[in-house]
């Protein structure tokens, strides 16, 4: 049985949801205080803003919210891992023809990559190779 597709979050969304992934169960003041600390050159979302959003991805399906607590505790529907997945399988589609390598290859030519990442990568490449045979 698949997982049910998520909407796909806007920029806002994600980085409420980076936090609720790093933080867990959360309020919105205090998912407000952490997108302000982000934010140092700038004052970073107002608390309304906030507020509203996780209202609407409640809505959305993006985060559930837990109401028995005077302050509503919100926490992310699915895990960083799939949200990462499913975004990344649109991108391939979208933009990239369903092709996983053209997106590796312009990923990799577009930025600096590390010898620990560099590492990682051909870890993975070993291990999806040996599957294959």
């Amino acid at each position: 049985m698949s997982e049910a597709v998520l909407p796909r979050p806007t920029d806002g969304e994600l980085a409420i949801l980076r936090v609720l992934w790093e933080r867990g169960d959360s309020t919105v003041r205090e998912v407000h205080e952490v997108l302000t600390r982000r934010e140092p050159g700038d004052a970073g979302p107002g608390y309304t803003t906030v507020l509203k959003l996780m209202q609407i991805m409640t809505d959305k399906g993006l985060v559930e919210r837990d109401e028995t607590q005077r302050a509503h505790v919100y926490r992310a529907k699915a895990t960083e891992q799939r949200t990462q997945r499913q975004l990344v399988t649109d991108l391939v589609e979208r933009a990239f023809g369903g092709s996983p390598a053209r997106l590796a290859m312009q990923a990799l030519s577009s930025r600096k990559t590390s010898p620990q990442e560099l590492a990682q990568l051909r870890q993975l490449l070993d291990s999806l190779e040996g599957a294959d045979e």
